[in-house]
């Protein structure tokens, strides 16, 4: 079966290469940055793509008729580094126009079977659940009934990076009894979520699902193996920067580095620079290092954080430098033959920003595709 989707908020195309090219047909995707825009094109050609602010589409700019729409809206405002407005905020408050478009689609008796929203796990949070509760309201106002999951990529890619996927779909179709339970369900409706759920109004807790969701195959991918030898987009950092990192570390991740150098081979970690506060209680910068094998969360400068620094450990030996523009690509599951920017900040920029391919895979063969096979099957038993 071939199944038509919108991609909003695109960047470089990333629901898009999780949904793939078997099952599914771009029929039109928006962005309004220039800059991801063109790698959108670079890679996926631009017969689909309208680079402009989303507020100035109306439904008739939108080709043909849907079957899902995704929409991995801004998350500036709504992260824990930002500046907390939510979606009263310049950059995520970009919702409503996309969901303005939604109801214009539905006004028009084209309303997508499946509304796909991919953000940050601190939507939970925001304005104590308003800003989720009000989402909830919008999806029941259009006809739609509603449930979330948190998905770490982790479970596929070795890269902490928990995003919150808000999915919908018309009550207009039977909804397989296979694909939602009676309640929550570890790992993807933590307590954060059931918390969040709670205080909703008991009009949009009836109108809830608990999305039914199977665990992947237990990747055994782990950070080094995506490490580049020889990097073209970065240098190493010189022994006194590195040193000067190094510095930077309090005691206890100082000890993180001296259990690494006992190790007796090679170990891969990531640094952050982050703000913390000393022991006079004075605010000063500090390297923090993971060895567990895993990423630390991409994040773009624009959402308040530091680029992702790798240190190598072998014995004596210490290295770092910053992650490449590959690295970032292959944490987002990305294959290698996906065209990046030539500039290193626009290729962090685009990666950051996305969404880990491998989960829009796993969401889409778990649950778009049996939801619309079921809606299809629906519609031929009726004629």
């Amino acid at each position: 079966m071939s199944y038509a989707f919108y991609e909003f908020f695109a960047g470089g195309g990333m629901a898009r290469a999780g949904l793939g090219t078997a099952h599914w047909r771009c029929l039109f995707a928006n962005d309004v940055d220039l800059k991801k825009s063109r790698s959108y094109q670079e890679n996926w050609g631009d017969d689909a793509l309208r680079t402009g602010d989303i507020g100035t589409l109306t439904p008739p700019d939108l080709p043909g008729h849907a079957d899902l729409v995704w929409a991995s809206f801004p998350c500036q405002d709504l992260s824990l580094a930002g500046g907390g407005a939510g979606l009263k905020g310049e950059r995520s408050g970009t919702f409503w126009p996309f969901w303005r478009l939604m109801q214009g689609l539905v006004a028009a008796q084209r309303a997508p079977k499946l509304i796909i929203l991919e953000n940050v796990c601190g939507t939970l949070t925001a304005h104590g659940g308003k800003d989720f509760t009000a989402i909830g309201a919008t999806f029941q106002q259009a006809g739609y009934r509603f449930g979330a999951l948190v998905i770490d990529a982790a479970l596929f890619v070795p890269h902490s990076r928990p995003r919150l996927f808000m999915l919908g779909v018309h009550a207009s179709g039977t909804i397989p009894a296979a694909l939602f339970g009676a309640g929550a369900s570890a790992p993807w409706h933590p307590k954060t979520l059931q918390a969040t759920f709670a205080r909703l109004p008991t009009a949009d807790q009836a109108n809830w699902l608990w999305w039914r969701l199977p665990l992947p195959a237990l990747s055994e991918q782990i950070f080094a193996d995506i490490i580049e030898a020889n990097p073209t987009s970065v240098t190493w950092h010189t022994p006194a920067e590195t040193q000067h990192l190094l510095a930077m570390m309090s005691a206890v991740n100082r000890a993180k580095v001296e259990r690494a150098q006992q190790a007796g081979r090679r170990v891969v970690g990531t640094v952050y620079r982050r703000t913390r506060l000393d022991e006079q209680g004075a605010r000063t910068q500090r390297a923090e290092v993971r060895f567990d094998d895993l990423a630390g969360c991409l994040r773009t400068p624009a959402g308040g954080s530091s680029r992702q620094i790798i240190l190598i450990v072998h014995g004596a030996e210490v290295r770092s430098r910053l992650i490449s523009s590959r690295e970032t690509a292959r944490l987002m599951g990305l294959p290698d033959t996906y065209r990046l920017p030539p500039s290193y900040n626009e290729a962090y920029h685009l990666t950051g920003d996305g969404v880990v391919v491998p989960v829009v895979r796993h969401l889409a063969q778990h649950l778009f595709e049996p939801l619309l096979a079921a809606w299809v099957g629906e519609l031929r038993a009726a004629v």
